[in-house]
């Protein structure tokens, strides 16, 4: 039976990816700040599921993760979920903060944690939810944006020191559009907006490929390429939120 560990399990996505997981018939180890959540969702297999409190912005993110993982008796695949974001374009520090903790520092220390295991297991699959946001920087969300392109390239560092170690890891950059999730502000309207379900999915059947970079879906591919070919002196003029 595969193993799964899923870190960003009580909501969003990571709660949808495990529920899919679940499904499918892994073996999963779920973690996340609401012990309340996790214990509910151990409910639906208790046999299946084994669960962790964890906060990656914690010191002591990186040996909850290691305790899970035994637990769970190894692991396959490791899905990092995790993951904040604001609007901020007066760039409130606070809120900048809490962002580069969670998407920068939390996400380094997780990922080099299940890294580390995979290296003397001798193989594994690591996936990252990032973002399209990481395409180009977005002014209304300065450290959301930045913080993504900083996973998009720390993904691209670990998958070049596997190779050069040896180490059978497979790497898969998740980014998604717009997707209903307690992320968004609910009063606002989104252009392409994803069911968690339909968004799930894709992201599964991307994880199942072991896909390296998952657009998710086809039409943020187009906007993605779109982005990318806007010359920087009219990206500058443009006002995105996100």
């Amino acid at each position: 039976m595969k193993k799964a560990i899923i870190i960003g399990a009580t909501s969003g996505l990571g709660n949808e990816v495990a529920k899919q997981l679940l499904a499918a018939g892994w073996q999963l180890g779920i973690a996340g700040r609401r012990e309340a959540e996790l214990v509910a969702f151990q409910k639906q297999s208790p046999d299946k599921i084994a669960i962790q409190p964890l906060d990656v912005t914690q010191n002591d993110a990186s040996e909850k993760l290691e305790q899970l993982i035994a637990k769970v008796g190894g692991m396959d695949l490791f899905f990092l979920a995790s993951g904040i974001g604001y609007q901020n374009p007066d760039l409130e520090s606070d809120k900048e903060i809490r962002t580069l903790e969670t998407n920068v520092v939390g996400f380094s220390r997780t990922v080099t944690t299940a890294y580390r295991f995979f290296r003397q297991q001798g193989h594994g699959h690591i996936a990252v939810i990032s973002s399209v946001a990481g395409t180009r920087g977005i002014g209304a969300s300065a450290s959301y944006s930045a913080s993504k392109r900083f996973q998009y390239t720390y993904i691209d560092a670990l998958e070049q020191l596997a190779k050069a170690q040896k180490v059978d890891i497979h790497f898969t950059d998740i980014r998604p559009g717009f997707v209903e999730t307690a992320i968004l502000n609910p009063d606002k309207k989104y252009p392409m907006l994803m069911t968690l379900e339909y968004a799930g999915k894709c992201i599964v059947k991307a994880l199942k490929c072991k896909k390296r970079i998952a657009v998710i879906d086809w039409r943020y591919s187009i906007l993605v390429f779109v982005m990318r070919s806007i010359p920087r002196c009219i990206w500058n003029r443009l006002s995105i939120k996100n």
